[in-house]
């Protein structure tokens, strides 16, 4: 239905077009002299030939002409689509902006000749208006950062005045939201907020949680629940970050360069980040390395009471773990498996993947 139309608007277009050609090419002086033009009938009949020709063209090659207009509409909101909102405004801003600069440079350009001159000064304006969007989007780093600084002096009065003091901004790493402890550490309150959710975070989980891996699609449906759940059930700060940096391709590049930005701290358990952190000088906070520091501590000699459950890599070892997951190493352990008894520490060996404690029996 909606081809039918457009191809009627065209068609009428085309008539249209038809007979102001038409009309204009009566009005030229040997066309007139021709005899059968000459007469009110004949121009009747030259004007309806002319705007029935241009009619039918615009009716052959409508649909052409409408799908190419589809075709360009739908290109142009995959690329807006692409943009964030900043992007966008800081675009619209820099097109704006070229317009009233060109419209004041170009403007003599505009009469020189009748047809060539206006046509050439739209030419510009289009051209200066995308050169400006272009300029102000990739510099929209920039400008948002000269409007954080000019608005700095006002919120520190207002700070002072409210004795309210804004903690430091903690980016989340898409494999500490995954992971899911982050809750449980923000509802204790040893973090503060604001926490920080970049948008490229949230495009790496939506795509992750649509993976055709069930195992990948699970981890990052897990993602998603556990920012909802920071949102609704706790009172922390939580921010979506929506910038982006384009230039960057990799996600844990990007999350340095956001922390350097906001002077704030990356929240992570990838050991691969922590050390590139460390060596590019962003504040890191590791989950794995607060879960490591938190664990309960024992000296060589204490006696405690465990269940043995499996047995170890030597034939006379067995197993038990603490309550925080700790690993406990029995020597002439195998024989106790299923059996809860006392033992005494020998050693205790911290280690990357997190602390292991050796004793023996008690009885030993």
């Amino acid at each position: 239905m909606l081809k039918k139309i457009v191809r009627g608007i065209f068609s009428a277009i085309g008539l249209m077009i038809g007979y102001i050609i038409g009309n204009s090419l009566l009005g030229i002086p040997n066309i007139q002299d021709i005899k059968y033009l000459s007469t009110f009938p004949g121009n009747i009949i030259f004007l309806v030939i002319i705007s029935l020709l241009f009619g039918i063209i615009l009716y052959i090659f409508s649909p052409v002409i409408y799908k190419s207009i589809s075709n360009l509409v739908e290109y142009i909101e995959r690329n807006i689509q692409k943009l964030t909102l900043i992007e966008i405004i800081c675009g619209a801003l820099g097109a704006v902006i070229a317009l009233i600069l060109m419209s004041f440079i170009a403007k003599p350009i505009n009469g020189i000749y009748p047809i060539v001159g206006p046509v050439l000064f739209i030419l510009l304006n289009l051209i200066s208006a995308i050169i400006g969007a272009d300029i102000l989007i990739k510099k929209k780093d920039d400008i948002t950062a000269l409007l954080v600084n000019i608005k700095k002096p006002a919120t520190k009065e207002k700070k002072s005045k409210n004795n309210v003091v804004k903690g430091i901004p903690k980016v989340l790493d898409t494999s500490v939201i995954i992971d899911g402890r982050i809750f449980d550490i923000c509802e204790t309150g040893f973090i503060e907020g604001p926490l920080v959710i970049p948008n490229f975070v949230l495009d790496e989980l939506r795509h992750i949680s649509d993976s055709s891996d069930s195992l990948k699609r699970n981890r990052g449906r897990r993602g998603l629940d556990i920012l909802n759940r920071i949102q609704k059930e706790l009172s922390i700060e939580t921010q979506i970050w929506e910038g982006d940096f384009p230039k960057i391709n990799e996600v844990d590049s990007k999350l340095l360069k956001l922390a350097q930005t906001l002077n704030g701290k990356v929240i992570t358990n990838d050991y691969n980040l922590n050390k590139v952190a460390e060596f590019q000088g962003v504040p890191v906070l590791n989950i794995n390395e607060l879960s490591n520091a938190i664990k309960s501590v024992v000296l060589p000699g204490e006696e405690m009471q465990i269940d043995i459950v499996k047995d170890g890599k030597e034939s006379t070892q067995g197993v038990a773990y603490l309550d925080d997951g700790t690993m406990i190493v029995v020597e002439s352990g195998k024989k106790y498996i299923g059996e809860t008894i006392r033992v005494i520490v020998t050693s205790v060996l911290q280690t990357a993947a997190g602390r292991m404690i050796f004793a023996k029996p008690r009885d030993n």
